[in-house]
């Protein structure tokens, strides 16, 4: 039987900055884009023709590691450093 009396609170609290390191180091993200959006995320990434279909590798705190045009090598490359994937819709 519970006791409505007793009240549960975390004594940790997370920040914006705490939450986004969550999992740093251990996950990856894979996120498709388009070749327009490219700038947004890799600012210093070269021109490319519009419309092309590419896969960013990004950290667990949106952090880019890698811009390519196959998902398999996005996760191949994650998977060389020892991260884990997962897909960002």
């Amino acid at each position: 039987m519970t006791n409505p009396e007793i009240k549960f609170s975390l004594p940790i609290e997370f920040d914006a900055a705490d939450l986004a390191a969550l999992g740093e180091g251990e996950v990856a993200y894979v996120k498709a884009m388009s070749s327009d959006e490219v700038r947004r995320v890799f600012p210093q990434a070269p021109d490319l023709a519009p419309g092309l279909s590419l896969f960013a590798l990004l950290s667990a705190s949106g952090n880019p590691i890698l811009l390519t045009d196959s998902r398999d090598a996005a996760v191949a490359n994650a998977w060389a450093q020892d991260l884990e994937t997962v897909s960002v819709h």
